[in-house]
């Protein structure tokens, strides 16, 4: 069964603010089974358009990566974001087909 992945580029515009929005989608995550495997670090767009931050999210399913945004937790944590940062989200399944090489 393949992964499920969160890509989210963001730009924060309350820092402070921000925080209660970190704090409150730990619940979902942890629920969900959810890893981040980037989360803000140094970042290069060599092609196209992405914001400030870039976020990748690990889940141990495609469905349950879905879940977890359509939680009632996650919704919480949503809520908390309002108006402190601007975000593009895809979800996406992960690839289980041949690798190069």
């Amino acid at each position: 069964m393949a992964k499920g992945y969160w890509i989210a580029f963001g730009d924060v515009t309350d820092p402070e603010g921000y925080k209660g929005y970190v704090a409150a989608n730990a619940a979902a995550f942890r629920k969900y089974g959810a890893r981040f495997l980037t989360r803000g670090g140094a970042m290069r767009t060599p092609e196209g358009h992405t914001r400030a931050r870039s976020v990748v999210i690990e889940f141990p399913t495609y469905a349950a990566a879905l879940e977890c945004y359509d939680s009632p937790e996650y919704a919480a944590a949503m809520a908390l974001r309002q108006g402190k940062a601007v975000l593009d989200l895809a979800i996406v399944e992960g690839y289980e087909g041949p690798q190069p090489g």
